[in-house]
């Protein structure tokens, strides 16, 4: 246990977190996303894991130590239901309350198609699958900067 660092982070994710710069996208995945295969392609090359955590618990643990970028649109993003882009799932909703807390204000997410989403996650820093059963619950989270001073 450490002060100041939620303990749902475990050493590999805190390391993980730690070794991204600026722009670099963290995938996080729920349990039926192919999370080994896309993970064996990205940057850091293995796969992460909070499988205790629903998308939502794992996204307020994450976000509590890194910053979302804030010189782009993009700095996150939801996986789009099939057939329906509009659609926002009841795991997106805690996972947007998770973001807003977060930034300390609303900050809308933005949302990718399925295939769209599994070549972004294989082109991020890294992915880290969480217990999420529900379906929709993967997310990309572009790392941001810490102001001097902070």
């Amino acid at each position: 246990m450490l002060k100041g660092i939620d303990p749902r982070l475990n050493a590999d994710v805190l390391y993980a977190l730690r070794a991204m710069g600026h722009g670099d996208v963290l995938a996080v995945v729920d349990m039926n996303f192919p999370a080994a295969a896309i993970a064996s392609k990205t940057a850091y090359g293995e796969l992460l894991r909070m499988e205790n955590l629903t998308a939502g618990d794992a996204l307020e643990a994450i976000l509590s130590l890194m910053p979302l970028d804030t010189f782009v649109s993009d700095f996150a993003a939801r996986m789009e239901a099939s057939g329906d882009a509009s659609k926002v799932a009841g795991v997106q909703v805690e996972a947007q309350a998770a973001i807003d807390a977060a930034e300390g204000r609303p900050r809308p997410m933005g949302s990718v198609g399925r295939f769209d989403f599994y070549d972004k996650a294989a082109s991020a820093f890294a992915v880290l699958q969480t217990g999420e059963r529900r379906f929709y619950g993967c997310f990309l989270l572009r790392k941001g900067v810490i102001e001097p001073g902070v």
